[in-house]
């Protein structure tokens, strides 16, 4: 009988690769990617939250903090990818080191991940969207606002814009990687813009005294806030999923998602510290404190752009996250752990089957199911996914398995880092509710239903 903990041939799979996948990407792909997926509408969203309900002004503190767990966890994904640069990141990491019902397992969470953040980033989108086109005077039918049983909006029963945007989102993508990059990058651009613009303009309404207390919820809000911001910077693992589609993936894999994640640290500081300068931070518990200190600012003319740059920061999202879902399932058939069809490839190299079926679940999902209901299962999953990458790193040199391949980068202060960056991600999932946690209990008992009536039989690694 074969064996649950059976493990993938990474090296027969690197020495005769299976796969069509073009390498098309190189390292600035590689960060435009990262920072596309990163920056979406936490941006616009958390630094108010955190400050006014945790650290007060010194949530820049608190940014910094999640950017450092984060960055324990790019640097074991980075070994793993300059290591083994085959598609399906932590999946496929897992299946080397840990075996294939532990691989099974993080696969399955992160599919849950990648639907469920598209998903819920189509209903943000459509809620900017539907801000921004009330501004000219245009509404569209409350039935068709948000899906049935929303906050604010009891007569909803399909997102008809969350529908839409994702279905576009997945057709862009059935054009081929670079057609959508090309797409991915003026966004990504438009998006910069817009933050530097919004901290250029605010600077100058700083006032000293607005950070004074700095920490008026003391030292432990730190931690707390951080616990809120770490989210934020969620999605730079999906860079990794690229690995079969990168130029020179050694070298283009750790520059991609460590220089993304930087830039993005940057970018949070600067907003929130700006924020709580110019507008005090009793403010700014709203679900959209950008604009909101804008408006109290008189800035009415940058709040249009402002929203502007959130649909563009989010469209880059869905594009990303999509994107990783599909080179995922693609992975998982290809081991034989789902069936064959979802590895077909269409002229331009697109897994067509697999972006079909993250498309359209994702758009149905979106449009039926209310965005708090949607999100519970998107940081579990993907938490998990950074733990088992962390402690794998430890595994990754000693297994028989992996330990002819040479990586191209290594984990600094290891073991040390992986074992911390591993306690971080633990730590986290345990601050998460109850709720999620049941959710999250019965999502993995149906892929493990899937896995034994389907994956365990059909293997690729008999």
């Amino acid at each position: 009988m074969p064996s649950l903990f059976r493990k993938k041939d990474i090296v027969n799979d690197l020495l005769h690769e299976q796969t069509s996948l073009a390498r098309t990407l190189t390292a600035k792909d590689l960060v435009i990617m990262g920072v596309g997926v990163i920056v979406g509408s936490g941006i616009f969203i958390t630094p108010g939250i955190i400050a006014a309900n945790y650290a007060g002004p010194g949530v820049i503190l608190t940014y910094l903090l999640a950017a450092l767990v984060c960055i324990g966890a790019a640097f074991c994904y980075s070994e793993f990818s300059s290591t083994i640069p085959l598609a399906g990141s932590a999946y496929t990491y897992s299946y080397s080191v840990y075996g294939e019902i532990i691989a099974w397992i993080v696969g399955w969470s992160l599919i849950s991940e990648y639907l469920f953040a598209a998903s819920s980033t189509a209903v943000s989108w459509s809620a900017y969207f539907r801000n921004l086109i009330a501004g000219f005077g245009i509404h569209l039918p409350k039935v068709l606002q948000s899906a049935a049983g929303t906050v604010g909006n009891p007569e909803g029963r399909f997102d008809i814009v969350a529908f839409i945007i994702v279905l576009i989102a997945t057709t862009l993508l059935l054009q081929g990687l670079n057609e959508s990059m090309k797409v991915n990058t003026i966004m990504v651009y438009i998006k910069i813009f817009v933050i530097l613009l919004f901290v250029a303009v605010t600077v100058f309404y700083v006032k000293p005294k607005n950070y004074n207390p700095f920490l008026p919820f003391g030292i432990g809000g730190i931690g707390r806030g951080a616990a809120v911001a770490f989210y934020a910077f969620l999605g730079f693992d999906t860079v990794s999923s690229a690995s079969e589609e990168v130029k020179n993936p050694k070298r283009n894999m750790p520059i991609g998602i460590i220089a993304s994640l930087l830039i993005v640290a940057i970018l949070y500081s600067l907003v929130s510290l700006v924020l709580v300068g110019a507008v005090n931070y009793k403010q700014l518990n709203v679900a959209d404190p950008v604009s909101h200190a804008l408006n109290l600012l008189n800035l009415n003319w940058i709040s249009g752009i402002v929203s502007l740059g959130a649909i563009m920061g989010m469209t880059t999202v869905l594009l990303v996250v999509i994107y990783g879902g599909t080179r995922l399932i693609f992975s998982l058939s290809r081991d034989g752990l789902l069936p064959s069809q979802f590895k077909n490839l269409n002229k331009q190299g697109v897994p067509i089957r697999s972006t079909f079926l993250v498309g359209l679940v994702a758009a149905t999902v979106a449009a039926v199911i209310p965005i708090e209901k949607i999100t519970e299962l998107v940081n579990i999953g993907t938490l998990l996914a950074f733990a088992v990458t962390s402690i794998g790193v430890i595994s990754l040199r000693h297994s028989k398995n992996t330990r002819d391949l040479k990586p191209a980068f290594r984990v600094p202060l290891y073991p040390i880092f992986p074992i911390v960056s591993f306690a971080a991600c633990v730590y986290l999932m345990t601050q998460l509710q109850s709720f999620t946690w049941k959710m999250y209990a019965g999502w993995t008992a149906i892929g493990l239903i899937i896995y034994f009536s389907y994956g365990y039989k059909h293997s690729n690694e008999k």
